[in-house]
């Protein structure tokens, strides 16, 4: 396979970054770190463990581990194979991950659990049998494919989304304003693609990763200032948990060595990133919406946003941008319509799926958000089509709702979902996590509360109180699974 002027196999690239410095850290969790030359040596006994149990090049390994060391030697020992990793979340639910292996067929599944899936072949998390096969360096091979990510996609079916780009990347190109050398904080899981990327993508040019585990938002101001984090992605839940904590407390911690905080994978509540550009400089905020696909992306920093506030920025270079009604004709600017991008190199070029087919106009592709443009080409998101509600005739977007009861001192998270209603046809429903330092808010001060930054059919008709987060680790929820456990019985609230 050629490869592009400046790129090496992924699989090199720890012995190329451990020549340059052996004893440097490539990741650090908690007390430990892990060195290059020690990275470069388990991934070669991981790439020999992997090959006797039959992984070949062009074969798919799905990945389910938890965050860690494993994890990264495991992506590197199958990108020395040749081989691409699917990955998947650690906590699948057994019927989930079964429906992905059946998709998949990798040839071999490095997991913690307790036994392997019938029919497949497993290297288990605790397995030690790697330390038997030599350290040295192992032939290495290029993937077709770098990464092929899982997502239960809006149908709760799932899918795989394998990458079109080869397994190799120039060491010297740090993305998305990352630089080499850079060291990173992860505060998200590596399942989901952002923190899978980022995080290799800094690895690849040689910076240090430090991992987190589990998100905590004053352990992750602890960590940025004990490494010197330069650079950081954070999803827009995470920046609320952040910014909720007592002010003495946020600003207690030396944050000078953070040049660029990046935040993508959910919307962000206008309000919010505007007290991050107070807090922190609109030259270090930056967003970027794109889907795991690849067709486009836009991009915009906190200088730009503060100019064109609520939009997620333009088209980058590589891929075009249109918004289009359900006719599949261009909306006018400010018309709402369904987000599109076309790739240069033409539909299809970027990625393939396993297990769905793209939503296509014509070549145009659609990842299903709702948008608009204004006059200059900028893009503001306003939901996902397949969350949004018709309320008395009226379309109402789950995440301005969500804006607003976030922007709430007495909520921690919430997620908006239509229910059934004989008169309005759908009725809003809030669904609300209580912050745990102030408690529930009453539900009179509350409706108050939104009646000063909601049009009054957009505020919700009924309210459910609850105590577990509505988000994962990565900013995500499932409305549609939270209607159909409320479709089963009666809402509280």
């Amino acid at each position: 396979m050629e490869l592009a002027p400046g790129q090496i196999p992924m699989g090199l690239l720890p012995a190329h970054h451990a020549q340059a410095g052996p004893d440097r850290p490539a990741v650090t969790m908690g007390e430990d770190s892990l060195s290059w030359s020690q990275l470069e040596a388990r991934a070669n006994q991981r790439a020999r463990a992997y090959q006797s149990l039959g992984v070949r090049a062009g074969d798919f390994v799905t990945i389910a581990l938890p965050n860690g060391f494993e994890f990264y030697e495991t992506a590197f020992a199958i990108w020395k194979l040749g081989a691409t990793p699917n990955v998947v979340s650690s906590k699948l639910p057994r019927a989930e991950l079964d429906a992905i292996l059946e998709l998949v067929r990798p040839s071999l599944l490095v997991a913690d659990l307790p036994e392997a899936p019938a029919g497949i072949t497993m290297y288990a998390k605790d397995s030690q049998a790697h330390l038997s096969h030599p350290a040295d360096p192992v032939r290495v091979q290029v993937a077709a494919h770098w990464k092929a990510m899982t997502s239960g996609g809006s149908t709760g079916r799932p899918k795989v989304i394998v990458d079109h780009n080869p397994a190799a990347w120039d060491p010297t190109a740090g993305a998305l304003l990352q630089q080499p050398g850079n060291t990173v904080l992860n505060p998200g899981p590596l399942y989901h693609n952002a923190p899978f990327s980022v995080m290799h993508a800094a690895l690849f040019v040689g910076g240090h990763v430090v991992e987190m585990g589990r998100f905590d938002p004053l352990r992750a101001l602890e960590l940025i200032e004990r490494h010197r984090v330069e650079w950081v992605n954070l999803v827009p839940t995470m920046m609320n948990r952040i910014w909720r904590l007592p002010e003495d407390q946020r600003k207690a911690f030396d944050l000078s060595s953070l040049r660029t905080v990046f935040h993508m994978a959910s919307a962000c509540p206008p309000w919010l990133k505007e007290r991050w550009i107070e807090w922190l400089g609109p030259e270090r905020i930056w967003e970027l919406y794109g889907g795991t696909e690849r067709q486009g992306s836009t991009v915009i920093g906190g200088a730009e946003w503060l100019t064109h506030r609520g939009s997620v920025g333009r088209v980058q270079p590589g891929s075009r941008m249109q918004v289009m009604n359900e006719a599949g004709e261009p909306c006018a600017p400010g018309e709402v319509g369904e987000v599109f991008f076309l790739p240069d190199l033409g539909a299809g070029a970027t990625y393939h799926y396993v297990g769905a087919d793209p939503k296509r106009q014509g070549e145009w592709e659609s990842i299903g958000d709702l948008g608009y443009l204004d006059e200059e080409g900028y893009l503001y998101l306003v939901d996902r089509r397949t969350d949004m509600i018709v309320s008395g005739g009226a379309n109402v977007y789950p995440a301005e709702v969500e804006a607003a009861l976030d922007a709430h001192p007495g909520i921690a998270s919430s997620a908006v979902i239509g229910l059934p209603d004989d008169d309005l046809g759908q009725r809003v429903h809030a669904i609300v996590q209580a912050s745990p330092t102030t408690g529930a808010p009453d539900l009179e001060e509350l409706r108050s509360f939104l009646a000063e930054r909601l049009v009054r059919y957009k505020i919700p008709r009924s309210f459910e109180i609850v105590e577990e987060p509505l988000r994962d680790d990565a900013g995500k929820t499932r409305r549609s699974a939270l209607r159909e456990v409320r479709l089963a019985g009666s809402p509280r609230g």
